[in-house]
């Protein structure tokens, strides 16, 4: 046990964590050369094709130090603010933490909050400077910024580079002398903490832990505390670059159990491991349950995929555990289920998933968030769904959630960022200059104005260099009202949106406008309208596809011409008592890229 160690790499997105993970790979040889490929533990093609980490993605390494074999348990982590909850699962399985920062970009929101968080678990901190051998590196500034948000000296930060593997001596050095071993007692009760499952088509459900106190050995009779189900270790091993098989494991060590699970809500994440015959006393403590931020539905394209979409779904749910589902019906998109993502990349990357992974054509409403509403009884529900609103005469109050969102951006572009903030309805906390150039900007907004197209306009207006973070703080009351779509007076409930009364005039021309762009012309009139209640705030017709019916009468009189249109007029109507309106796969998509 003196010569294990777990760390995990923090830092922002883009900074060069799987870079650095690659390196630290190929020193150890961990990998061989034949197997190496960049960014080698991220090992979905989304990952790569992308360039982002979506999962967190452990891996041993043997390292010999003076003489010594260390075994090196590293989990590389994602950088973006959707993937917050990855990073979480992975501090919580380490003793030390590597915080990359990119010495082109200096320290960034996402670095705050991932140290915070390493910072609250008693996590070892060691700095790295990366992206040491670009030109435009700045390393005496950033580690200033360092020093100031660590409190390390100056002489503590490693130098390193990625890219050309400058440093990484001083890395793998400085985890095996600074970071502590793990502490338990491998004569203790067993106790083992998952912090990530995967579905396997063959083997079931393979569970990933960290083993806290006691020793784990193949055959055992094992149980998951939370569920209390009890199961035969079938296979126990760590994690190499595939996994590999062990007789035994012990205090400290990470790996995985594969025990023939076929059902996915037996697996917890954060649940505890533990022998049927002496089992612990307490499951381990300090694992936080996920916050979805933004909801949306998600339904079959065919009404007969239901049952596929809710087996996939369920798999998809063991390899991320963030996503969150309950079923639901719609009247216009039949049989569904309203999922509960941590912010519209995320809700993205599922989508994509379940093409890809499991083959399924889906349709995704509008994204929206979670409201409370109080009744004129003073009854709380808890509404995701815009079409769950009840009627306006028993709606007492509506809150929204308001988080607090930090953007750290250069000086120069502190105006631009406090008026983008400022529209979506957000009040300036505090402003904090880090150095003479770099500003941090607290602010206090509601959820529901980041959910759209936030980032996107954040990252325009500060030619990409501010970066964001948010945390949730609590619901307050807000005038909202619900804003209905209906075509031909019909409505559609996939396309309604809870909005600020404010905003709901402009959002509701907007939206009829891009529906009549999207809707293809019929035999018929279309009438597209927003409505707020009964009363209609705006309207756009799609025009009839119409047959020159007067072509073959010309000349004679008027009443001629005017009898052929009357009786077309006659068809029209009649057709459209029997026409129903598609909304084809664009339309619901569309709402979200409304500038």
């Amino acid at each position: 046990m003196e010569n294990i160690r777990n760390f995990c790499i923090i830092a922002h997105i883009d900074h060069g964590k799987s870079t650095l993970a690659d390196r630290l790979l190929e020193k150890t040889k961990t990998i061989s050369e034949r197997e190496f490929q960049a960014q080698v533990l991220d090992d979905m093609d989304l990952e790569r094709e992308r360039g982002i980490t979506i999962k967190s993605h452990a891996i041993q390494m043997e390292h010999d130090f003076k003489g010594t074999k260390y075994l090196l348990n590293l989990i590389d982590t994602p950088g973006h603010v959707d993937f917050s909850y990855e990073v979480s699962r992975s501090i919580a399985a380490c003793e030390g933490a590597l915080l990359v920062i990119d010495a082109t970009q200096g320290i960034q929101a996402q670095t705050i909050s991932n140290l915070y968080m390493a910072i609250e678990h008693d996590l070892e901190i060691i700095p790295v400077l990366n992206k040491m051998d670009m030109a435009s590196a700045m390393p005496e500034e950033v580690k200033d910024q360092i020093v100031d948000i660590v409190g390390c000296k100056r002489d503590e930060i490693i130098e390193a580079s990625g890219k050309t593997g400058v440093g990484i001596d001083d890395i793998l050095e400085r985890i095996v002398t600074r970071i502590p071993p793990p502490s338990g007692n491998p004569d203790a009760p067993l106790q083992a903490l998952v912090f990530d499952s995967i579905f396997n088509a063959f083997r079931g459900i393979i569970a990933y832990f960290k083993i806290v106190n006691g020793t784990l050995n193949k055959g055992d009779r094992v149980k998951f505390v939370s569920t209390g189900h009890e199961y035969k270790a079938e296979e126990i091993g760590v994690l190499k670059l595939k996994q590999s098989p062990r007789e035994t494991l012990s205090t400290g060590d990470v790996g995985y159990i594969i025990s023939g699970i076929k059902t996915s809500s037996e697996v917890k994440v954060g649940d505890t491991v533990t022998h049927v015959e002496n089992p612990c006393d307490a499951a381990i403590a300090g694992f936080s349950d996920v916050k979805p931020m933004v909801f949306a539905g998600i339904y079959p394209v065919d009404a007969d995929d239901y049952e596929d979409l809710r087996t996939s779904i369920e798999k998809l749910q063991l390899n991320d555990a963030s996503l969150t589902f309950v079923p639901e019906s719609s009247a216009a998109l039949g049989f569904g289920f309203r999922c509960g993502f941590l912010g519209l990349l995320h809700m993205e990357i599922i989508q994509e998933r379940l093409d890809r992974e499991f083959d399924m054509d889906v349709i995704t409403t509008v994204p929206n968030v979670s409201y409370k509403v109080y009744s004129t009884k003073g009854e709380e529900t808890d509404v995701h769904n815009p079409s769950g609103l009840p009627a306006v005469t028993y709606i007492d109050r509506i809150e929204e959630p308001y988080i607090i969102a930090q953007v750290i951006t250069l000086a120069d572009y502190v105006g631009a960022i406090m008026n983008l903030c400022i529209d979506r309805r957000g009040t300036l906390k505090n402003q904090v200059y880090l150095t003479h150039d770099r500003v941090e900007l607290t602010f206090e907004m509601p959820l529901s104005e980041i959910v759209f197209d936030f980032y996107d306009k954040l990252k325009s207006i500060s030619k990409g260099y501010a970066s964001f973070d948010y945390y949730y703080t609590s619901y307050q009351k807000a005038d909202l009202v619900r804003l209905d779509i209906l075509l031909n007076g019909e409505m559609v409930d996939a396309l309604s949106t809870l909005i600020y009364r404010g905003h709901a005039y402009d959002f509701g021309r907007r939206m009829c406008e891009k529906l009549k762009e999207l809707i293809p012309r019929q035999q018929f009139d279309i009438a597209i309208q927003a409505a707020i209640g009964a009363k209609i705030i705006a309207r756009e017709t799609v025009k009839a596809v119409r047959k020159d019916v007067t072509a073959k009468c010309y000349g004679g009189d008027i009443t001629r011409k005017r009898k052929l249109l009357e009786k077309q007029k006659k068809g029209k109507k009649r057709m459209r008592q029997v026409g129903n309106v598609e909304v084809p796969q664009q339309a619901f998509l569309a709402v979200l890229k409304l500038d």
